[in-house]
């Protein structure tokens, strides 16, 4: 395949051996902050019914993932996020990836305030059904994300591994309750990242993170996935809102069956 201009021939051989990579300073200081203001705007008018509903400490009761919830899908409600779910070199990197053209499918955005719990290692296609091929996920960088605030570790070499049945995960590290397990020799490496880094990885390839143990750091961060325009099925939740680079809404069927846990669905998507 032909290499294209955003990414390295060595960035898209990693890829392909190793199921991620990381493209240092995809977005730049202005453009992060951009995003960044964006959901801090969301914070500072109370939340948007439907997608970002926070409650205060006394609801949550100290749970800082109850006071700071993901937010689903924000590009069906602000335009920055949907305009940077089909950034332009995000588009074209993610057509190197997938050697087609690519379709945006999901988007989100995590606060991970300090002390909030992590997300136990798992695989993002059990959630998308990406039928056939799977997704590539595109994760954003808003704050500098180590190990201390809870960023994303990794697992190399699984993005050819089956779509486990996810069994219940610790509650004390995960908020989510689905885990997979490792592959007999896997190793578990992080992924370090900068503000403005992209991490595009495999649907198939586990990965996940620990709590954010810091005593004043958020680990935000933008995130989307996407699949190739070759793509015939998808969960329930996204098979009649795919976006292309050129505005286009696309729609494909939604699959069925019951999948690796013989059920139609996971509980809810990644």
């Amino acid at each position: 395949m032909a290499i294209g201009t955003i990414l390295t021939d060595a960035q898209w051989k990693q890829f392909a051996e190793e199921g991620y990579v990381i493209a240092r300073g995809l977005f730049g200081p202005a453009q992060v902050e951009e995003i960044r203001a964006c959901f801090a705007q969301v914070v500072k008018q109370g939340g948007i019914p439907g997608y970002f509903e926070p409650k205060t400490f006394e609801e949550a009761e100290g749970e800082p993932l109850l006071m700071y919830p993901r937010i689903l899908y924000p590009h069906r409600v602000l335009a920055t996020a949907r305009a940077y779910m089909l950034a332009p070199r995000v588009m074209a990197a993610l057509a190197e990836l997938f050697g087609e053209e690519p379709l945006a499918a999901q988007s989100m955005f995590y606060f991970k305030p300090p002390g909030a719990r992590g997300q136990a290692l798992h695989q993002d296609n059990y959630y998308l059904r990406a039928e056939p091929g799977t997704c590539i996920a595109a994760w954003t960088a808003i704050d500098d994300a180590d190990q201390e605030n809870g960023g994303l570790v990794l697992v190399p070499r699984t993005q050819h591994e089956a779509i486990q049945c996810p069994h219940e995960a610790d509650p004390s590290l995960s908020y989510f309750p689905d885990e997979v397990d490792l592959p007999e020799g896997a190793v578990v490496v992080p992924a370090d990242m900068r503000a403005g880094d992209v991490l595009f990885f495999n649907g198939s390839t586990i990965h996940g993170s620990y709590p954010n143990r810091s005593a004043n750091r958020f680990r935000q961060s933008f995130i989307c996935h996407y699949v190739g325009a070759s793509t015939l099925r998808l969960g329930h939740h996204i098979h009649d809102d795919l976006h292309a680079a050129d505005g286009r809404v696309v729609t494909v069927a939604r699959g069925e069956g019951g999948g690796p846990c013989g059920t139609p669905y996971a509980a809810e998507p990644h």
